[in-house]
């Protein structure tokens, strides 16, 4: 009797349909000196992988060459959105297969905190868990070629949402590097038939919404003894809050009043606020800095749509030039 065979159900992911010879393309283009590090670990369910990659100024020759790093474990299931900075430590560098030489995979150990449930898709790793991982790793090796300051990429929250990094960058150049990301980011898009949105809530219902979170600080805020003054310009920016919401994002707030609802790891549009590793806060300040004393804040409000350059004239005119008036607007 013939022997029996049993099926193996398979399903195809959509990222699969894209054409890997444009991804070729931005693959070979050289990198300059610049490497990138993709941090591997293990999420809450003991069972699944994440990963994000980030950008570093040369090849690292050892594990003691790769800085540790952060992420988000309230979407992991590894920490609470209200605490919810985890560390990534680095314990293990292999070469990497998919970017090639000199980039790196590096795996890494997690400092756990409380942990909750939640979705497989930030950081995700798996065809079921990621959606356009070819279009970000060609953005990225364009905008590496371009000598845009990107400095990292990862998958977000919601399947198909992803999120790249650019800076550190000085002043007004923040805009210019954005700027111009975006344009790289739109002609990948256009080359793997595929549209990008910047749309701050681009899913309604149950699903995170998308930001685009400013890091900031100045040369007293990076010193010894820094956080004093990362808490006197949070105060300053309690202050303004109704100025800043209708500076960021260009419908004068009426766009991000649809992704900061105080839910989905977001603030409320009407009500200001600040903490410690807090992704529900208005301002984050990383753990890393609370527990150094000096370092830098992270404003959540500003929407992915937002216009750079206006979100950095507004931080300056706030913190630094002291200004202290109000402009208010029905952004709702």
């Amino acid at each position: 009797m013939p022997r029996s065979r049993r099926a193996v159900a398979m399903s195809v992911s959509h990222s699969s349909r894209l054409n890997k010879l444009v991804r070729e393309q931005y693959m070979r283009l050289p990198q300059d000196g610049l490497v990138q590090v993709t941090y591997v670990w293990i999420d809450g369910s003991g069972e699944g992988v994440r990963c994000k990659s980030r950008t570093l100024d040369k090849e690292p020759k050892s594990i003691e060459d790769v800085p540790e790093w952060n992420f988000d474990g309230s979407s992991t299931a590894q920490a609470e959105g209200s605490n919810s900075d985890m560390f990534l430590v680095p314990v293990r560098m292999f070469r990497d297969p998919f970017c090639l030489d000199p980039n790196k995979l590096v795996l890494c150990e997690v400092l756990k905190y409380n942990r909750k449930p939640a979705g497989p898709y930030y950081c995700g790793v798996g065809a079921d868990k990621v959606y356009g991982r070819d279009i970000v790793e060609s953005h990225y090796k364009a905008c590496l070629y371009a000598g845009v300051k990107i400095c990292g990429t990862n998958a977000e929250v919601m399947p198909s949402q992803w999120e790249f990094q650019v800076g550190p960058c000085e002043g007004i150049e923040m805009g210019d590097h954005l700027w111009m990301a975006r344009f790289i980011l739109h002609r990948v898009c256009e080359d793997f038939g595929v549209v990008a949105t910047l749309d701050p809530k681009p899913m309604t219902g149950n699903w995170n919404g998308a930001g685009c979170h400013t890091n900031y600080s100045t040369e007293e805020m990076r010193r010894e003894g820094g956080l004093k003054h990362i808490e006197a310009a949070i105060e300053k920016l309690s202050k303004r809050h109704d100025y800043h919401i209708c500076v960021y994002d260009p419908r004068g707030g009426r766009d991000n009043s649809r992704r900061l609802t105080g839910h989905h790891e977001t603030s409320n549009i009407f009500e200001f606020s600040a903490g410690v590793a807090n992704r529900g806060a208005s301002i984050r300040i990383p753990r890393q800095v609370g527990q150094d004393g000096y370092g830098y804040f992270e404003d959540r409000r500003p929407a992915a749509n937002c216009d750079p350059y206006a979100v950095t004239e507004a931080i300056m005119r706030t913190t630094v030039l002291n200004e202290t008036g109000v402009e208010t607007k029905d952004y709702v």
